[in-house]
């Protein structure tokens, strides 16, 4: 499973990156405006500092407008993946985009038959969101495990990026079912190293071991 990270803070990214931990970053104009800075210069950024895909997304709502805006990010770095929202216009830009050989990222996906219609239209990744399907009492990752089987069944090249990933426990669920991508905050990506009894026996250890009065260093 690849892990995407979902920020535009650069210092989490880095961490994470050092670690091997990232293979790609989810971003979007609300996160980059609240660090205060430029949109195209942060994500020009993102990409250097990272191998995989970076999703910048198209603010615009029409096909056309979306197309434009998705060339212009597609400028900034080749790993950029231009990220348009599952409409029927921005079906018709993935369609365009993709054809032009960009990666395309299609967002806001709620349900199999929207997923099943950007992998038609050529998207690199499919993203439905989790958590949110989950607060309106929906079964997130149910969506997760029908796509698997749709793309499954016909063989399409989408890759599954499963998004509004609030809990360690999603990402353990879309690993069983097979998702190809996550994508979480650093703090949720963190959290899958934490474990009580990692803990307890930590300290056990480090008591035990300092009865023994010796050193390694």
């Amino acid at each position: 499973m690849k892990f995407f990270v979902d920020t535009a803070e650069i210092d989490a990214i880095a961490e994470l990156n050092d670690l091997g931990m990232v293979d790609g970053v989810t971003t979007n104009p609300s996160l980059i405006m609240k660090s205060g800075r430029d949109i195209l210069e942060v994500t020009k950024e993102i990409c250097d500092l990272v191998d995989g895909p970076v999703s910048a997304e198209v603010v615009a709502t029409e096909a056309e407008a979306m197309i434009a805006e998705g060339r212009k990010l597609a400028e900034i770095a080749e790993n950029i993946a231009v990220k348009v929202p599952l409409t029927w216009d921005g079906l018709k830009a993935c369609k365009v985009l993709s054809g032009e050989g960009r990666m395309v990222n299609v967002t806001l996906c709620f349900s199999a038959n929207q997923a099943l219609l950007a992998a038609k239209a050529g998207a690199s990744f499919i993203s439905p969101f989790i958590g949110r399907l989950d607060d309106v009492n929906l079964d997130g990752l149910q969506l997760i495990e029908d796509i698997r089987t749709i793309y499954d069944n016909y063989g399409f090249a989408t890759e599954i990026l499963a998004a509004s990933i609030r809990t360690v426990n999603h990402i353990t669920e879309c690993a069983k079912i097979g998702a190809d991508v996550i994508t979480a905050p650093p703090a949720v990506i963190k959290a899958m190293a934490a474990h009580p009894l990692t803990d307890k026996g930590l300290a056990a250890f480090m008591a035990d071991w300092a009865k023994t009065g010796q050193k390694i260093l």
